[in-house]
């Protein structure tokens, strides 16, 4: 399994980006996928995750009501639509895929990230 982050730019606070995250491999389909980010300094946090089994997705709270997760219906790819942007949301985003979202941030795979600034 492969996986390509893009989208990345920068974004006016309060504005909108769409993040794509491509997914190959003759399992792709079967894999949940997971958004993370990490930030200048900070830790890697847990942004999302979309289930490969029946597409439920989970949020961090930092993103509920502001960001989307959703996969394309050849589940090869997966997106981070990302509203109402703050300045703390700056940061590398990377995702990555393993058989479950519950095990995802030492998931098997992992993309490249793009990165994400907020700024004025």
């Amino acid at each position: 399994v492969q996986l390509q982050a893009s989208g990345g730019g920068l974004v006016q606070p309060g504005g909108s980006l769409r993040l794509s995250c491509e997914v190959s491999g003759l399992a792709a389909r079967y894999y949940s996928v997971g958004w993370f980010r990490q930030a200048p300094g900070k830790e890697r946090e847990g942004v999302s995750c979309i289930s490969g089994t029946d597409d439920k997705v989970y949020y961090a709270d930092s993103v509920k009501g502001r960001f989307t997760t959703s996969r394309d219906n050849a589940k090869t790819t997966v997106f981070l639509q990302m509203n109402s942007l703050k300045s703390e949301d700056t940061a590398v985003y990377v995702c990555a895929a393993d058989r479950d979202c519950a095990v995802m941030s030492d998931a098997d795979y992992w993309g490249q990230g793009t990165l994400v600034t907020v700024s004025s």
